[in-house]
């Protein structure tokens, strides 16, 4: 059940910069959107109302400069001329303290799929509007690296050392 009028709606799409989204991730932002709308309708209305005007790309097409997830931006809110600098994520891997910010609140919603250059508006949860700015995107080394690009950060030892033995034979 969608909350916009169709004259909103309309508006809204005019006004909005083009957005791409990974194939790869459709379906799980689709089954989010679908989740929430028992908690938040809005937003969950929001993002398939993204969605569905995404063009849907995939992974090896998705330009590099578009805000996809694992992606690393430095956005400006125009009103107070700050920069911001954040990674999109799912859910479950957010986490605000290291500016990590789920694609289910409204910023992640309004950051999907743009490309650097884009300007749009923002609603946030206080209803507030805001003109932000993308100003660079791209790919967070964390969430894209595979894992045998981290084996120089293991430092648990591969075998038992001598104080390991030592405490075995204790």
């Amino acid at each position: 059940m969608s909350t916009a009028t169709p004259e909103t709606a309309a508006a809204r799409r005019s006004q909005q910069p083009q957005i791409v989204i990974n194939a790869e991730d459709l379906t799980h932002i689709e089954g989010l959107a679908e989740g929430a709308f028992g908690r938040n309708p809005a937003l969950a209305d929001r993002l398939l109302e993204e969605l569905g005007r995404a063009r849907i790309v995939e992974p090896a097409d998705m330009p590099q400069d578009v805000i996809g997830i694992g992606s690393r931006v430095t956005y400006r809110d125009e009103a107070t001329k700050q920069t911001r600098r954040v990674t999109l994520v799912y859910p479950e891997n957010a986490d605000i303290t290291r500016d990590m910010i789920s694609v289910m609140t409204p910023i992640g919603v309004a950051l999907l799929g743009l490309a650097e250059g884009a300007a749009f508006h923002w609603d946030t949860r206080d209803d507030e509007r805001r003109m932000l700015t993308v100003i660079h995107v791209e790919a967070d080394p964390e969430l894209t690296a595979s894992p045998a690009d981290h084996d120089d950060l293991d430092d648990t030892p591969d075998t038992p050392s001598d104080a390991d033995r030592d405490a075995e034979d204790a």
